[in-house]
Formats: structure tokens, C-alpha cells, sequence
């Protein structure tokens, strides 16, 4: 995920930042803890793309709102309706991931 990039600090330019004798870059600090690393746990990634599924597909039906009050074209409706196709299928394909998993994990004997 990308927000784990959040936690380099910031590169300075050669001449501002780094180190004479050695040319190394100062300021860069490397995460220290797993979360860091990757941003948030599984729970908080299916969670937060859950919520953006949800407002893309809301978004689409208010901009198809729009088109029949003649406020949004038809250009509009049909890129918004896409990205809420392919948002649903990307959450009905995750979720048949999940069940999958979850099948595979019962039938293991312990």
C-alpha cells in the first residue's frame, strides 16, 4: 500500500541534505514496526476499501440522478456507472478470495 511510503521523511537535495563525505541522504527514517511497513492491519484495508466501494456506487446513482434532471451528461453517467461496475467486482472478487480461504482453512485437520 502506498501509505506506508508516508513514513520516509522527506529527501532533501544534495547540496541541502546530504552528507559531504559520504553523499548519503539524511532525514530518511525506516519504519520500525510491521503496521508502519504496510499502513494498516487486514481488518482496516478491507474496511477502507469497502467505504470507497460504497461511495463510488452512491456516487454513480447520484450522478444518474443528475442526468434524468438534465444536470450531468451522458459521459457523466456512463464513467461513473463503470468505476461502480468495476468497484462491485473487485468486492465480489475479494470476497470469493475470503470464503475460499476461510473453506480452505476449516478443512485442514489439526
Amino acid at each position: 500500500m502506498i501509505s506506508g511510503i508516508g513514513s520516509i521523511g522527506p529527501l532533501k537535495p544534495a547540496t541541502e541534505g546530504a552528507d559531504a563525505a559520504t553523499g548519503a541522504f539524511q532525514g530518511i527514517v525506516a519504519p520500525t514496526t510491521a503496521t508502519e511497513t504496510f499502513g494498516t492491519s487486514f481488518a482496516e484495508a478491507l474496511s477502507q476499501a469497502a467505504s470507497k466501494t460504497v461511495n463510488t456506487l452512491q456516487n454513480a446513482e447520484q450522478v444518474s440522478i443528475q442526468a434524468l434532471r438534465g444536470d450531468a451528461d451522458t459521459r457523466q453517467v456512463v464513467d461513473a456507472v463503470m468505476s461502480a461496475q468495476q468497484a462491485l467486482q473487485t468486492t465480489i472478487a475479494i470476497r470469493d478470495k475470503v470464503v475460499s480461504a476461510y473453506l480452505e482453512i476449516s478443512r485442514m485437520s489439526i
